[in-house]
């Protein structure tokens, strides 16, 4: 199996995920998107909104990113945007901070030399209907522009019924990427529609999808994405690496990348009580102050539960101010 350079980086949960926009001049019916991001020009650096451009180093930054994955939506549909997003990140990095951009268009020469040096490697999404006659279509076209000025290419698509049709496009790709199908908020109609179902309770994945794939799989080059190798890895290690930069003292790191603290919310007139407790039993840096809530290690909460007044829980949360997990009254 032969992994690109950007999948190295993603088996090490070490690439940034830069959603450019959420528009796209396809309606692909599969499109796992959700109605946060679909049809709409915004901008996320891993799960972080991108009002201006320094925020996506930063976001880089807190994970000590070694690569971006560029995303969309389509994210030739806002070329200048990519080529600032991309130079920003070159020249803050260096030449060596790996690029992948994702791509439903085929790329003119002028489009592609735009990128070259700020993007190193493209993944076309031909859509399914292209597959019947591949190697005639514009997109393996602008494969062999695109590896003609250096680029590392190759296809990635969803598992769908029809997979061996891409067979004959191998030879010209460096490779393929076949991701599991999905279950998602906005295709689950087309879902329903086509009589898939979900393989398990615990992930998205679609049943029977990996069966599409066995002809493919057998070639070198052809690399299958789980859903839950997405979930139990590639995310895992990402945000076991904001994690280790962002946490602070008092938080503890899961084996999942998730911090979990304590948060004590001080009742009416509760708040000096509470405050002065922190002053009189923890060490600095135990806690943190934060105006309407103080936040403390969770076991340091639950041992003094009882002496300290408030409405007092645990939370796990992503790193870094993300998402809440669980949220656990004590």
């Amino acid at each position: 199996m032969t992994l690109s350079s950007g999948c190295v980086l993603c088996h090490q949960g070490a690439k940034m995920v830069l959603f450019v926009t959420g528009r796209c001049h396809r309606s692909c019916w599969y499109c796992p998107l959700s109605s946060l991001r679909k049809g709409k020009d915004v901008v996320y650096a891993n799960e972080h909104k991108v009002e201006e451009p320094g925020r996506i180093i930063g976001v880089a930054e807190s994970m000590s990113a070694l690569g971006t994955g560029v995303t969309g939506g389509e994210p030739f549909l806002v070329l200048d945007r990519v080529v600032e997003y991309c130079t920003l990140l070159k020249e803050h990095f260096g030449k060596d901070h790996q690029i992948h951009l994702y791509t439903a268009t085929a790329p003119s020469g002028e489009e592609l030399d735009r990128i070259a040096g700020l993007v190193d490697e493209i993944r076309f999404h031909p859509p399914r209907e292209c597959w019947d006659d591949i190697v005639h279509t514009e997109y393996l076209a602008a494969a062999q522009r695109a590896k003609e000025r250096g680029f590392e290419v190759g296809f990635e698509v969803p598992a769908l019924p029809g997979l061996e049709l891409l067979e004959p496009a191998l030879p010209y790709l460096d490779f393929l990427n076949i991701n599991e199908l999905e279950w998602g908020e906005t295709n689950a109609d087309e879902m329903r529609l086509r009589g898939y179902t979900l393989a398990d309770d615990l992930h998205n994945a679609i049943a029977g999808a990996r069966d599409w794939a066995e002809v493919l799989l057998k070639n070198k080059k052809v690399r299958w994405c789980s859903s839950s190798f997405k979930d139990s890895v590639q995310l895992r290690e990402r945000l076991r690496r904001i994690a280790e930069n962002t946490a602070r003292p008092f938080d503890e790191i899961t084996d999942d990348g998730t911090i979990v603290y304590g948060v004590v919310e001080p009742t009416e007139g509760t708040g000096d009580v509470c405050r002065r407790f922190c002053q009189e039993e923890l060490e600095p840096g135990q806690y943190i102050d934060l105006g309407d809530r103080i936040e403390t290690a969770w076991w340091l909460l639950a041992a003094a539960k009882d002496r300290i007044p408030g409405k007092k829980y645990v939370v796990e949360r992503y790193p870094d101010g993300g998402i809440v997990v669980e949220v656990t009254p004590l």
